[in-house]
């Protein structure tokens, strides 16, 4: 059966972007072609859009913070793409995917378009193909996109190299506030917001005094902005008018400093490098003749019976067969 071809008109709906992104998922060649071709096709109308990356500890309300946010957003005009990346077990290779159930609002919203993707064995739970995602979404008209993390190990240092503005969510009442803070989330944050400000106005801002300090001694990764801290509620909508304010002034100042158009530039160069990456390591596992020895490879070097770098060796020599 000839496999039928996604066009530009599909993206216009959103079951043609559904359709479009199953497509960049799939594992099928022709899907992946079928994307990449649409995707090549598509490219001058991507880019126009503010990449929003957002992170947090579980049960910080990243997507009840989402919905309400989101909702302010498309309340304004805007057209708001949520890609929500789930945690995939290692044992099951299942996957949540339970976002839309807990942003009643933007699910059915007809200018919201939320998408969760099982995030697989990619760093960080994020999803290898958001970036395409991303993209897809651009091409359809989206003018926000929010990229949510599972907000453990390092998918934020993953994320943040995809979007334009990091913004990390923190609780008041998390005991000691710096404790919850790893160096890597401050290295690449944009805008600190302490969420459910609502609850204990008091823990809220004193937790944001300490972040503000802790700020204070990092390196900004962007020498044009230094990032705020926010005291907001994203259950009660508490602050999140000033959140997209200050969202506005971050693209404002990046774009006139120049930094903008060389943090995408830089992180498309980044995503090419990430690819060539993939595909050798792909083309290395399923060479004939790296296939027949590696589980015995494997297991000597498991038992600790070879040495790493000579395992390495052996195998490179296969693949160069």
């Amino acid at each position: 059966m000839k496999l039928q071809k996604i066009t530009t008109d599909s993206l216009s709906t959103r079951a043609g972007l559904a359709k479009a992104i199953t497509w960049v998922e799939s594992k099928r060649a022709d899907h992946q072609q079928n994307a990449r071709d649409l995707l090549s096709e598509v490219m001058d109308k991507t880019g126009k859009a503010i990449r929003i990356g957002i992170t947090g500890v579980p049960g910080v309300g990243k997507s009840t913070f989402i919905d309400n946010f989101g909702s302010l957003l498309t309340s304004m005009g805007h057209k708001v793409a949520v890609l929500a990346v789930d945690p995939t077990s290692r044992r099951s290779g299942g996957s949540i995917l339970g976002d839309k159930t807990r942003m009643d609002q933007l699910s059915v919203d007809q200018n919201a378009f939320i998408r969760p993707s099982p995030a697989g064995d990619t760093l960080g739970g994020v999803a290898r193909k958001t970036r395409e995602t991303l993209l897809m979404c651009e091409a359809a008209g989206y003018d926000i996109i929010l990229v949510e993390t599972v907000g453990v190990g390092q998918s934020e240092t993953v994320v943040a190299d995809m979007v334009d503005l990091f913004l990390v969510l923190m609780l008041p009442n998390a005991g000691d506030e710096l404790q919850g803070i790893k160096k890597g989330v401050l290295e690449v944050a944009d805008i600190i917001a302490v969420n459910k400000c609502d609850i204990d106005e008091k823990a809220a801002l004193r937790a944001a005094r300490h972040y503000k300090n802790a700020l204070h001694i990092m390196t900004p990764a962007d020498p044009s902005w230094l990032p705020p801290v926010a005291t907001i509620s994203g259950e009660s909508g508490i602050g999140l008018e000033q959140l997209w304010e200050t969202i506005k002034k971050h693209e404002t100042t990046t774009k006139q400093s120049g930094s903008h158009h060389k943090r995408r530039s830089e992180q498309q160069l980044r995503w090419m490098d990430s690819l060539i990456s993939d595909s050798l390591m792909t083309a290395f596992t399923h060479h004939s003749g790296v296939e027949a020895i590696l589980e015995d490879v494997k297991n000597r070097v498991a038992k600790g019976q070879l040495p790493a770098s000579k395992a390495a060796d052996l195998l490179m020599a296969k693949f160069r067969d």
